[in-house]
């Protein structure tokens, strides 16, 4: 099976860096990726995305990027199930 994913959208606020208790860096933020298609108001929709990092990776995001700024992210997607 293929799992593989690529998108482009706007940072909503600045990456949130941690590190977990092993030491491993760990980059959180949310990607605004507009729709193509309009809905019946002709208004464009917006997907909001949570994007996790890890790694060297996750400090560099934590490093070079802030809100408003336009990302590519390559990975695969994970849904995770939150219980309230």
């Amino acid at each position: 099976m293929l799992n593989r994913a690529v998108l482009l959208g706007r940072l909503t606020k600045d990456p949130e860096m941690r590190y977990t208790p092993s030491g491993t860096a760990v980059t959180t933020f949310t990607l605004a990726i507009d729709r193509r298609m309009t809905n019946q108001q002709g208004e464009r929709e917006t997907d909001f995305l949570p994007i996790v990092v890890w790694s060297k990776l996750a400090e560099l995001c934590a490093q070079y990027l802030k809100k408003g700024q336009q990302a590519a992210v390559e990975g695969r997607i994970q849904v995770r199930n939150v219980r309230p």
